[in-house]
């Protein structure tokens, strides 16, 4: 297997402590650089990345006003002195010739890549008379938001004032939604997101279900994961799939894609029978024991065996070694959850997983959120809508405020119950993110009016009416950040350097747009940055060192664990963990997870799956001079058995279709015994469609293209994706 598991990406120290102040010697010196001007002006400016949405905190080497490098902040709690390789390549993003530089109007039809430069006035302006006359003639709920990352919260603002509730977020409806519900169904709270409040640094056990650690490269995750292989702990990797995960399992579990819920309801089928959980933390903190045994009674290894074609005997053995080590183990929450429409459901069943073991509030499984209340900021009040929100509707009962991003766009194909005529996007690409590509170019058909604020000229960019240019992360302020890891932090964006071109921050672009709307009383500041101080004012934050250090940890927040001092509070209606759902027995849903069987391909199809590369976060960094070097076109993992019968060689290319008989663009074959012969695997991210990506168009195949299909999971709306079937066609 190559290095062993103790020399898996070994790490040095961590260089300062967390309470010590950014120095000069943190970095390298200028001589190494080659910049020995004594007139070199050397700043060292403290920020955050968001070159993903792990948003870690990163530290600017600006020599005369240029960036010349990133590095991890040592002060915060994500990064703890380093940068993934997507951090590191931020000053790619920040000097990419193909970013969007000033305003544009479109002159042709949508699709013909058409504009007219314009100024910040005339485009400002174009937008606002357009929503003031959209919502004259339909409402303001004819106005929705799809927002994602940090510029979304200005924009929010302003739906909101203008009296929309169309406000939602892919992050939802195509990730974390189904995941978040059922753990707080279960807990009555989410697991975390940005980080998961997984503490695998003390785990003696970790079991991930298709969580690609090392492939997704979420940083202090990262961190914890491969200390945690270092010092010995236990690993157990469920995944089709032979990822860097599983190189580095004692049990990687090859598991039929679509029968995850079989496997966890067998694990619980084992803890519960053979007595495996912890006794005295089901007596304290939960109720519905009793029923919990009795519904996973049915889901023996032996009958998991024949679902999920993992030997009995090893469903077994996992399940014992979770339940030796309890309660210092963790079963992964996970992170992107829209698979197969069950997902909520697959959810709980994990959720329960963690309950039992006892995992909840104890050392090595998932720590304790920090309960510090900070207050807000009180601004105008937003008027209450006229109409509910099709984002959120009545038919999915545990939707959430996130928003439905597939439902807005269903109500802007029908227009029922209403017609939604104008979209604003801001940092999302909408083509490349929700399933059905062709539904959402036919949405866009039935717009009056779709403005687009982003970085790069992207898929969904380039069907704007207008474009609007923003900033960069590194080049402007943002609202101050709470990062929950075991204390409660306050990161501080601010720029590293000044704008280029003629682009301006998301919270400066909304702020003028609500004073063309009249609603500028919304933003009360002349600058984010009045406002940023006022807020570290009432936190009581000195946020000229704020701007020094860039992270601050607020004092005695920290209670990770339960204890004498901590003891338990679960946001549920019962005020303890919920094994038996009555929340969802009302609504007519199984109180407690059922498997149920998803559709298999047919005849010469595999399963579509999906993930990351390492070194891209998706469409976002495809472009990226640095990483684009990395990874040019992604590749299609074949199993070799089926290539050797279909004749396919490794590194050749060749095309896939899709059960509806779309077919992508030509993709390197990836041949290896690594992945099962029944599905494929594609990396997500690739092909892009936008002629203005020098780098990225074209490169590689779009798997969002040939996923047509999806289903809907019945609790939270969400859109399980992984319902797809691939053939592979060989290129001449």
């Amino acid at each position: 297997m190559g290095i062993s598991r103790r020399e898996f990406i070994k790490y040095a120290a961590l260089g300062l402590a967390g309470s010590a102040a950014l120095t000069t010697e943190v970095f390298k010196p200028l001589s190494a650089m080659g910049l020995d001007d004594d007139r070199a002006i050397v700043k060292h400016i403290p920020t955050v990345c968001e070159m993903c949405f792990w948003m870690c905190g990163a530290v600017g080497r600006v020599v005369n006003g240029r960036l010349v490098k990133l590095e991890g902040n040592p002060l915060h709690p994500k990064s703890r002195g380093r940068l993934c390789a997507r951090g590191n390549a931020g000053m790619g993003l920040l000097y990419d010739p193909d970013r969007l530089k000033a305003p544009l109007i479109r002159t042709g039809a949508r699709g013909e890549n058409r504009y007219k430069k314009a100024s910040w006035d005339e485009a400002l302006n174009y937008v606002a008379d357009r929503i003031t006359k959209i919502k004259e003639k339909y409402g303001p709920e004819a106005i929705a938001l799809f927002a994602h990352g940090s510029p979304g919260s200005y924009f929010f603002d302003l739906v909101l004032a203008m009296g929309s509730p169309n406000i939602s977020f892919p992050s939802f409806s195509q990730c974390l939604g189904a995941r978040n519900v059922g753990y707080e169904l279960t807990f009555g709270e989410d697991p975390g997101s940005g980080p998961e409040r997984v503490d695998m640094e003390n785990s003696r056990v970790i079991a991930m279900f298709a969580t690609h650690l090392g492939e997704n490269m979420h940083n202090s995750q990262v961190q914890d994961f491969t200390e945690a292989v270092g010092r010995g702990a236990k690993l157990i990797v469920v995944d089709p799939r032979f990822s860097t995960a599983a190189g580095k399992a004692d049990y990687w579990l090859q598991i039929k894609p679509g029968t995850d819920l079989a496997l966890m309801l067998a694990w619980l089928h084992v803890l519960i029978y053979e007595k495996w959980y912890d006794e005295d933390y089901i007596k304290k903190y939960t109720e519905g024991f009793e029923e919990l045994k009795k519904g996973v009674k049915e889901y023996t290894p032996e009958w998991a065996e024949k679902e999920t074609e993992i030997p009995a005997r090893l469903i077994a053995e996992t399940a014992r070694e979770l339940g030796r080590y309890r309660p210092n183990v963790v079963v992964h929450p996970g992170r992107h959850y829209a698979w197969y429409g069950n997902d909520t459901q697959r959810a709980r069943a994990n959720a329960l997983l963690n309950a039992v073991l006892g995992t909840w509030g104890a050392k090595g499984g998932i720590y304790l959120k920090p309960q510090v209340k900070l207050p807000s900021l009180k601004g105008k009040p937003f008027p209450e809508t006229e109409k509910e929100s099709v984002a959120i509707p009545d038919k999915y009962p545990f939707a959430g405020g996130e928003g439905l991003t597939n439902e807005v766009r269903r109500a802007t194909i029908t227009g029922d119950p209403y017609p939604i005529k104008a979209w604003l996007v801001v940092g999302t690409n909408l083509v490349k993110t929700l399933p059905n590509q062709k539904e959402t170019l036919q949405a866009i058909k039935n717009l009056d009016l779709l403005v687009s604020i982003d970085v790069m000229p992207m898929d969904t960019t380039m069907l704007a009416d207008v474009i609007l240019p923003e900033t960069t992360y590194l080049e402007r302020h943002d609202e101050l950040k709470k990062v929950y890891a075991k204390s409660l932090g306050i990161a501080l964006r601010q720029p590293v350097v000044k704008p280029l071109f003629e682009v301006k921050p998301a919270w400066w672009i909304a702020k003028e747009l609500a004073k063309r709307l009249g609603l500028e009383d919304y933003f009360p500041y002349k600058h984010l940055e009045d406002k940023l101080r006022k807020q570290a004012k009432l936190w009581n934050i000195d946020y000229d060192k704020l701007q020094r250090k860039g992270y601050h940890v607020i004092p005695n927040s920290a209670k990770p664990y339960f204890g004498p001092d901590n003891p338990p509070k679960f946001k549920t209606e019962s005020g303890k963990i919920n094994l038996y759902s009555k929340e969802l027995e009302a609504y007519g849903f199984d109180p407690i997870p059922k498997y149920t069987k998803v559709e298999q391909p047919p005849q010469g199809y595999m399963r579509l799956l999906y993930g990351r590369v390492p070194m891209h976060t998706f469409t976002r960094s495809i472009n990226n001079k640095w990483l684009w070097e990395l990874e040019k076109e992604n590749h299609v993992w074949i199993n070799t058995e089926v290539a050797r019968r279909l004749n396919i060689k490794d590194g050749e290319y060749v095309v896939l279709e899709n059960q509806d008989g779309i077919r992508s663009n030509k993709v390197l074959a990836k041949v290896t015994e690594r992945i099962r012969k029944d599905c494929v695997f594609l990396p997500h991210g690739f092909g892009l469609m936008s002629k203005r990506l020098s780098r990225a168009y074209l490169k590689g195949a779009d798997d969002q293209g040939l996923i047509t299909r999806y289903r809907i999971d019945p609790i939270t709306g969400v859109t399980g994706m992984r319902v797809n079937f691939v053939k592979i066609v060989k290129e001449a």
